[in-house]
């Protein structure tokens, strides 16, 4: 059975392989039962969480640690409670057993793609609380739905809400990929989704007829849109289009060493001899809409040694990169809870 001793790696592992066995798969993600998970998780560390409705049956969780200081802006550590469709007959296990083999390698969908970090988040904060630490500024913990479908029921209406305007976040921390080497991939923008779903067709006397397509398959942007036109006028007279998701937001997170923020991040990681390789993150992911409403925002998951395997069969991450990952988000929340003041803390 897991127990709540913070020292405990075992405790720490049997929680992710917990939170793995829920199954919040599309098309009908189970989130009743990560929100249930998630409760007794705040109750464990003793925390407040706030839960916002952010569309019907689509519920944002928000676990708050207050700082010493309040007024300060703060640190978000946001991931998503979704994971993507398996196709069992590709897997060497069940995908939602969380099976450890003899070499610790624990297999289930969301090992990567992100429960993995969640755990990190809640293992880190459970171990800094435990230890006494006292931050400056307040980390909210925050679990989404809906990533994996677009985020439209998710982090996108969510940041057009009061309640996120009151999280008054200054910096914040969403999902990366893992890295086959032994440096570790940090993303500081998004490559834009213009067509990763469809394009709906309306005709003069017929419903939306969608077509599925993507922009990185013909090329660019404007040469996938001219080849939409095309389709259109061969297939009559009154077709027109529209995207189900068209984003044009183009904004960047610092990765300049002057800037506080990254450089709390980057020197956190150099101390612990780890080798960052800055990209731009190749699909997308949340992270977009924290950086459209002009937050910087950083995708990293702590996975080196560790082939990608988000939405691949026998999805897997070793118990040691995980237990490692808690280790360097605990130094990382200290690192950005206490950097001082700025004027954009004013």
């Amino acid at each position: 059975a897991r127990t709540s001793d913070p020292n405990s790696i075992y405790s720490s592992v049997t929680l992710f392989r917990e939170y793995l066995r829920l199954r919040t798969v599309h098309p009908e993600p189970d989130y009743d039962a990560a929100l249930r998970f998630l409760d007794g998780i705040a109750e464990e560390l003793g925390l407040p969480i706030k839960k916002i409705e952010v569309c019907p049956g689509r519920v944002v969780s928000v676990m708050t640690w207050e700082g010493t200081n309040p007024s300060l802006k703060t640190i978000l550590l946001n991931s998503h409670t979704d994971v993507v469709p398996v196709y069992q007959e590709h897997w060497k296990y069940d995908a939602f057993a969380a099976v450890k083999d003899s070499e610790g390698n624990i297999f289930a969908r969301g090992t990567q793609d992100m429960k993995s970090v969640t755990i990190q988040y809640i293992e880190a904060v459970r171990r800094l609380k435990a230890e006494g630490k006292k931050l400056m500024r307040t980390i909210h913990l925050m679990f989404v739905p809906d990533e994996e479908v677009g985020g439209h029921k998710g982090m996108e209406t969510f940041v057009k809400l009061p309640e996120f305007q009151e999280l008054n976040i200054g910096f914040a921390l969403d999902e990366g990929l893992a890295n086959p080497g032994e440096a570790f991939t940090v993303f500081y923008g998004e490559r834009n989704p213009w067509c990763e779903y469809s394009v709906l067709y309306h005709g003069k006397d017929s419903p939306p007829l969608a077509r599925g397509g993507s922009a990185t398959a013909l090329g660019t942007r404007a040469q996938f849109e001219e080849q939409i036109k095309q389709w259109c006028k061969e297939a009559g007279e009154g077709i027109t289009y529209d995207f189900a998701q068209k984003h044009m937001n183009q904004n960047m997170t610092s990765t300049d060493e002057s800037d506080p923020w990254w450089n709390a991040f980057s020197t956190t990681c150099k101390a612990m001899n780890m080798t960052l390789e800055k990209e731009i993150f190749p699909a997308a992911t949340d992270s977009r809409f924290i950086r459209a409403v002009g937050l910087p925002a950083i995708g990293f998951s702590p996975m080196n040694r560790t082939p990608i395997l988000l939405h691949d069969h026998n999805e897997f991450l070793n118990e040691q990169v995980f237990l490692k990952g808690i280790q360097v988000y605990e130094r990382l929340v200290v690192a950005l809870a206490n950097v001082p003041a700025m004027t954009c803390d004013a």
